[in-house]
């Protein structure tokens, strides 16, 4: 994908995700990894209006080059792509956002991972979330810790796909704007399931069933 395509998807991705109600307002943010640098969705940017030529463009070195002003998560995103493609070299798109039902299972103790093993394709597509304690939007306590997340869970042999930051929203990535997208998809839907099922915690797939998803479709979990 270059760059141009990547300026397209990007805001293809960013409108999908406002007209389908999983981004609001001028919340949540996108980026693309370049060969020479970032692409990332401006600050306080609309993601359902977006104008690729008014994407913000960062070299290697975290300098703005050309676009309007860079989203103040860019430093979390470079964070993320660096952890990332120790276990994933195709990590090349990073989507936040501050989807509903995800944040709101933060509000209340959420634990260590913000979800079970509810679903085959949660264990496929989504796998492990580790928590972020809160920290406020942009706080550099909050990449390094996700940033350590990511290590910690590709080292044990689980990478993961997604983070979430409590009272924020997740972060999610993959290799295209389209596939990062369908992760956050299915991230929020599943978030939604638990709280569909109220105060009464669902019973998560037990290890058996785990393992057959791994052996028959490479599950990450």
């Amino acid at each position: 994908m270059n760059e141009t395509q990547a300026r397209e998807e990007i805001c293809r991705t960013g409108r999908s995700l406002f007209e389908r109600g999983y981004v609001h307002a001028t919340a949540g943010n996108i980026s693309v990894r370049l060969d020479d640098g970032f692409l990332i969705t401006p600050t306080d940017a609309c993601l359902g209006f977006l104008d690729p030529a008014r994407l913000a463009r960062v070299d290697a070195k975290g300098q703005q080059t050309s676009g309007d002003r860079a989203s103040k998560t860019i430093a979390l995103h470079t964070r993320i792509y660096t952890a990332a493609r120790k276990f994933d070299a195709d990590t090349a798109c990073v989507i936040h956002t501050h989807s509903t039902h995800c944040v709101a299972l933060t509000l209340n103790n959420p634990g260590d991972e913000l979800l079970a093993a509810l679903t085959p394709y949660f264990v496929m597509k989504v796998g492990h979330v580790p928590v972020i304690p809160y920290h406020r939007p942009g706080a550099p306590e909050a990449a390094e810790q996700v940033a350590q997340a990511i290590e910690r869970f590709g080292t044990a042999g689980t990478p993961v796909r997604a983070v979430m930051l409590t009272r924020l929203g997740p972060n999610v990535w993959h290799d295209t704007p389209a596939a990062a997208m369908a992760v956050l998809e299915e991230l929020e839907e599943t978030a939604r399931l638990q709280m569909l099922a109220g105060p009464a915690k669902p019973a998560p797939l037990n290890a058996d069933q785990i393992d057959e998803l791994r052996r028959t479709f490479g599950a990450r979990w």
